[in-house]
């Protein structure tokens, strides 16, 4: 199998994520037995394409859960049948539920803010501390 056809396999998936996608679709574009085109699948990128769908579907669910889409909303914009099929394949692959990532995501953020503003605030005292000294020697 050429890399082409599973170029175009993967851009098929890509662009068609939210949508049902089938082994057999995926086989004719890349001419080639069903059987056949998820052995080489496999055997080219490490997982079965139908595992590769599903963590394309968490990654876009992981941007709009942050983005503060409802999780019954992402789950079917991503193509999930519901949000308990979205919630079993990401606590799979993430550990963790839809819910607790973005807790944890936005957590994470605000330390990171909180941080930031202290290291800002530490390096204006500084700038302070250093201009007093200055400014005292002459």
């Amino acid at each position: 199998m050429s890399q082409a056809n599973l170029v175009e396999a993967l851009a098929y998936i890509e662009a068609n994520f939210d949508k049902t996608v089938s082994l057999a679709q995926l086989a004719d574009l890349s001419a080639l037995s069903v059987s056949r085109f998820a052995t080489v699948f496999r055997q080219q990128f490490g997982l079965s394409p139908y595992k590769y769908l599903c963590e394309l579907r968490v990654r876009r669910a992981q941007m709009l859960l942050l983005a503060g889409v409802p999780g019954s909303v992402v789950a079917t914009e991503v193509g999930f049948f519901d949000q308990s099929h979205l919630a079993r394949h990401f606590k799979r692959l993430c550990g963790v539920t839809p819910s607790a990532f973005v807790a944890r995501t936005r957590k994470k953020a605000r330390s990171a803010e909180l941080d930031a503003g202290l290291m800002k605030r530490v390096a204006q005292a500084e700038t302070r501390v250093l201009a007093f000294d200055d400014a005292h020697v002459a």
